[in-house]
């Protein structure tokens, strides 16, 4: 007898089911907890689907395998599937190992009387297709456009075979919490005349495989980078580097990203419930100074900061893109970077980060202010004051070359509002 084409399609699986109640006393014993299940040999996909009451609290959901990390999504999904070929957004496709798997919950906030969770783990004999809505079937067509380098159109000089790129150190896509694809956020970038973009999703590598074709295609450079995020505070680990356990003390991220040749970057360490509390014995040397939130630059707490913090601080820029609608698109602000043209793709941005050959404007054609080898070169800054720790200038002619000295400088307006920054 012929068998339905209905029966045909469905997947063979089976499931699962976890029940429990996070308490207060959880979240503050350990802010992460597992759930161990058990994977049998002969597993060809996992799917995963975490159910709360999302009107009483908020849990984050992520996994590793037996050998480890395989991928997390925080608060913005509820579920996910990792299968061979394919795996939801933030997850890592991949072979599914036989063994104990553990499913992470993040107990981002718990009511006082306790929050019960459901969770299903559903085990696949033959892999899933692919959802049709998965955004790994978007298009992607090349670009028929050439972007014309930042520092080609602001006419800005080279220094001993080095050059000025504008780019952004701080975005997501739906590899975490963003809403647009990879390459959707470079061609958004690239429209807005940045020369380069860290794609930063929070405490996972799944988007690192996609950077150097979807840059490609949409005409900019992507760096590698991911925010390992917490309750405490965020930072951002630059480079092609392995997974960085957000789990651990923040002074093992920094060690972790040393060893591995990266840079690691506090970010937005006075943005409202994500400001930077973890303890200070670790002070990374580069710092999100000029977050989109500073939406008010003439406040002053950035800077008072900065002063307390690393005496050869390396300032950048992050617009910390998620989503269109939200209104600060990628380069607001804009970080530039002097790269040595002698270094190879996204390497240059994290070496000139490294070096502190940094700064930052409020948008890629904004007022800028550089240290350009043994001078401050300030272009569109006429009527601005050149202000730093022994310098008080105020600054005539749109394009002006002024003794520079040590420490961070900035350009602000007669009413204190700052349009540029140096290190």
């Amino acid at each position: 007898m012929a068998v339905p084409a209905e029966r045909r399609r469905r997947t063979p699986r089976r499931s699962t089911t976890i029940r429990g109640t996070w308490t207060l006393d959880d979240r503050l014993t350990g802010p992460v907890r597992e759930v161990e299940v058990e994977i049998p040999a002969g597993t060809a996909a996992l799917t995963v689907r975490l159910a709360y009451d999302r009107s009483a609290g908020v849990l984050d959901l992520g996994c590793s395998g037996p050998y480890g990390f395989r991928g997390w999504s925080g608060g913005a999904r509820t579920e996910f599937t990792v299968a061979p070929q394919w795996a939801t957004p933030g997850y890592l496709p991949g072979e599914i190992e036989a063994g104990v798997w553990r499913v992470w919950l993040g107990l981002h906030r718990v009511p006082l009387d306790g929050l019960p969770y459901e969770v299903t783990v559903i085990t696949h004999v033959r892999p899933p297709a692919m959802p049709r809505d998965h955004p790994s079937r978007r298009g992607r067509a090349p670009r028929s456009f050439h972007p014309v380098p930042a520092a080609t159109r602001r006419d800005l000089p080279t220094l001993d075979g080095f050059g000025w790129m504008a780019g952004d150190l701080h975005a997501h896509t739906h590899h975490s919490d963003g809403s647009l694809s990879v390459y959707e956020l470079a061609c958004l970038a690239a429209d807005r005349g940045l020369d380069f973009l860290a794609v930063t999703d929070h405490n996972t590598t799944s988007h690192h495989a996609e950077l150097p074709a979807a840059g490609a295609l949409a005409g900019i450079m992507l760096v590698p980078g991911q925010e390992v995020t917490t309750d405490l505070g965020h930072a951002n680990a630059l480079g092609s580097l392995d997974w960085i356990d957000f789990r651990r003390p923040a002074r093992e991220w920094a060690k972790a990203v040393q060893d591995q040749g990266g840079v690691l970057s506090v970010n937005h360490p006075l943005a409202a419930d994500c400001a930077w509390r973890h303890p200070a014995d670790v002070r990374p040397r580069t710092a999100e100074l000029w977050h989109w939130s500073w939406w008010d630059r003439t406040w002053g707490a950035p800077l008072a900061w900065a002063q307390t913090w690393a005496d050869d601080l390396v300032v950048v820029g992050g617009g910390d893109f998620h989503r269109p609608e939200e209104g600060h698109p990628p380069g607001a602000p804009t970080t530039w970077v002097l790269a040595d043209r002698a270094c190879d793709g996204p390497e240059a941005v994290v070496r000139a980060v490294e070096d502190g050959r940094t700064a930052v404007s409020a948008s890629p054609d904004g007022p800028l202010l550089l240290r350009h080898g043994e001078v401050f070169l300030v272009v569109g800054g006429d009527g601005l004051i050149l202000w730093g720790p022994e310098t008080r200038t105020v600054v005539r002619g749109d394009r002006v070359i002024l003794p520079a000295r040590p420490g961070v400088h900035r350009l602000e307006t007669p009413s204190n509002e700052v349009m540029a920054l140096c290190g």
